[in-house]
């Protein structure tokens, strides 16, 4: 990721409706099949500048773990300790230390060249019966300058998805596509970039912040996905992909 998408994320990830409907539909899953304890050991692998790790500590203890030390030094601003420098596919922790491991839009990343490694590295620090929640970008037909500027490898399908959590020793409990309302939308602006002579294209972040009246509009349409999700619901199609997964044993 270049480095200044890290700033922008740190700046506008507990308001921007993209971030806040991606949690709402990663709780909806989270509450269907998390025991109802909730004191969990969880690690998020790829933790970014901390945003989703605050949303996870209401499920129990939160270690996050990034490569990128720009994202570190952001994320310590938000959550002093409980922070490690590290790989996905190479986890500095011991056998099944943790309940819940989450991995959100880390393994595209062409940092991650091996994908199936750090799904087994997963495998291997998570408890039994122990959970993963990842979420991938779709299509590579959908690539854009917002791939170019967060270094995307590769975008998947469903199927890919479930080949390689089944693959590597997970039971898939619920696997969908998300953003799934807005799909036609942004698809149709990702394919105009393509048409559009390159002065004209936009080269700032995707995630600049929004004006408040259109943040609230835009993030109505996940709302609507997390409640369907929460009933078990499925999308055939979307920008996301989402999966939770049991460890087999």
């Amino acid at each position: 990721m270049e480095k200044n998408e890290y700033t922008t994320m740190a700046a506008v990830e507990l308001q921007h409706w993209w971030y806040g409907g991606m949690r709402a539909i990663n709780a909806a899953l989270l509450e269907r099949f998390l025991p109802p304890h909730r004191n969990l050991q969880i690690l998020d692998a790829g933790c970014g500048t901390g945003g989703d790790a605050l949303f996870l500590r209401r499920y129990g203890m939160v270690v996050g773990l990034d490569l990128a030390a720009e994202a570190l030094a952001l994320a310590r601003q938000r959550l002093p300790g409980c922070l490690v420098r590290g790989s996905v596919v190479q986890l500095p922790f011991a056998d099944q230390s943790f309940d819940l491991v989450t991995s959100f839009d880390v393994l595209y990343h062409r940092a991650v060249i091996d994908e199936q490694h750090a799904l087994r590295e997963m495998w291997r620090v998570l408890r039994s019966n122990g959970r993963i929640l990842i979420r991938l970008p779709a299509y590579e037909w959908l690539r854009s300058s917002h791939d170019r500027q967060v270094h995307t490898r590769h975008r998947y399908t469903a199927g890919e998805v479930r080949r390689l959590l089944e693959t590597n020793g997970f039971v898939i409990e619920h696997l969908t596509y998300a953003l799934t309302i807005l799909f036609p939308l942004s698809a149709a602006v990702r394919l105009l970039e393509r048409v559009l002579p390159a002065q004209q294209q936009h080269t700032d972040s995707a995630m600049v912040m929004p004006s408040k009246p259109l943040n609230t509009l835009l993030r109505l349409p996940m709302m609507v996905e997390a409640a369907y999700l929460a009933r078990g619901g499925r999308f055939p199609f979307g920008l996301s992909i989402v999966s939770l997964a049991r460890k087999a044993v």
